[in-house]
């Protein structure tokens, strides 16, 4: 489907959901929650049916020469079905804070006030690849009270209708509108622009994609826009740490999978451990097929690993997202370079330590600029799912209204409420 008035079509997406949000608003938490749990059934007893779906977008996207790393992204396997199952009902299960009153004070002139947590309204929500996210970003609104219009990228446009018919399936299941939840059927990329730039029916943008999505989005938006534009994340082995640890921790960062945003692509090392470290997860790196772009000093410890692993770092790798099988390595004095390292190349998504060291973790957590960091953990666990958030709707570097993996509290906002008794202002 490609309407020929994209104009008209994004006004009736926008007019639908403005309408779909008042009713979602009021939802009771029964009901969402229901829909959620008849979401997880259905996406389960589907899967031949989604994978099918699915097949048909990564036969087309492997036709058209679409790099493996990004062909990686579009697949819904067994297991990804599972995974979006289980958030929906780790969102069932959670608290409900539409509505929670916090912080009521009394005040000198005898009224209480407190604020609200409500929902923001209507999201619109543009994305690449991964057609987990028609489910994360549905279940998200749901539970959240919101409506929303989802845009995925053409690539998996089959995954993504078989994913939201389900959403409005269980909607309609629990009595709450289809509309609460729609998918731009249309895959001509110009409905982007109409979208964001309907503030009479969209409260936020939030562009989960490329850099150059994200920057378009940010720059022609008319509402507020949610977004993180690099995930040039760091794991910094400390001196002292457990080597072990260190070697499991950084290879587990880096190679688990090599195409998401918290993926390690940066490698830093105290230069006292650097000699037994280096070459530990040099060889784990060469026989693992990862390209190793380091410093001359990081060249001279991992010679054993053979030449065609290594290339000499250049200043534009110290800040590159690779999404592949390619790392930068660098040693650094100590701690206090790190971090400096870090806030200067890093693109303040998520960065580790793996130390022993009380004062050099803490150090790194109070100074590091980043939406996560972490201390002798991988990277890999900056996700909404493993951060027990249900899911996420993205992860935001942004320092204003959320920052990290955007959860349930990241789609609500604040208003105040004041209660009196007759009170009048002299």
């Amino acid at each position: 489907m490609n309407p020929p008035d994209l104009a008209s079509y994004s006004l009736c997406l926008g007019a639908q959901a403005r309408a779909a949000s008042a009713v979602m608003a009021r939802a009771t938490t029964a009901a969402r929650n229901a829909c959620l749990r008849a979401l997880a059934a259905m996406l389960r007893g589907e899967v031949p049916a989604l994978q099918s779906a699915n097949d048909r977008d990564i036969a087309r996207a492997v036709s058209a020469g679409l790099a493996p790393p990004l062909v990686d992204r579009l697949r819904l396997d067994e297991r990804a079905i599972e995974t979006v199952a289980q958030g929906c009902e780790q969102l069932a299960a959670m608290p409900d804070v539409m509505g929670e009153i916090i912080g009521m004070r009394q005040q000198p002139s005898g009224i209480r006030v407190g604020q609200m947590r409500v929902p923001i309204g209507v999201f619109a929500m543009v994305f690449e690849s991964r057609p987990n996210v028609t489910i994360e970003a549905a279940s998200l609104a749901i539970k959240s009270g919101n409506a929303c219009i989802l845009r995925g990228g053409s690539e998996a446009i089959e995954s993504n209708k078989a994913l939201a018919a389900l959403v409005q399936r269980a909607l309609l299941q629990a009595g709450l509108p289809a509309d609460g939840v729609q998918l731009v059927q249309t895959t001509d990329r110009a409905v982007v622009g109409h979208l964001i730039a309907m503030p009479q029916y969209v409260d936020m943008a939030i562009p989960r994609g490329g850099k150059g999505l994200i920057e378009r989005i940010s720059r022609d938006a008319k509402v507020p826009v949610l977004k993180h534009l690099d995930g040039n994340c760091h794991v910094y082995v400390d001196d002292p740490c457990d080597m072990a640890m260190a070697v499991r921790v950084a290879d587990n960062a880096k190679t688990q999978k090599y195409s998401p945003c918290n993926a390690s692509e940066s490698l830093l090392v105290a230069r006292a451990a650097a000699a037994d470290f280096l070459p530990r997860i040099g060889a784990i790196y060469a026989a693992k097929g990862v390209e190793m772009r380091v410093c001359p000093e990081s060249r001279a410890l991992l010679a054993g690993v053979g030449a065609a692993q290594l290339r000499d770092a250049t200043e534009q790798d110290w800040g590159e997202e690779y999404l592949a099988a390619i790392i930068s390595i660098k040693v650094v004095a100590g701690v206090a370079e790190a971090i400096a390292h870090v806030n200067r190349y890093g693109s303040h998504h998520t960065d580790a330590i793996i130390t022993r060291d009380h004062q050099h973790a803490q150090a790194f957590l109070r100074e590091v600029d980043s939406a996560s960091v972490m201390v002798n953990a991988s990277t890999r666990f900056a996700d909404g799912f493993e951060y027990g958030l249900g899911a996420e709707i993205g992860i935001s570097t942004d320092k204003f209204h959320a920052r990290g993996p955007v959860g349930i509290e990241g789609l609500t906002s604040l208003k105040y409420v004041v209660l009196g008794d007759g009170e009048i202002r002299v």
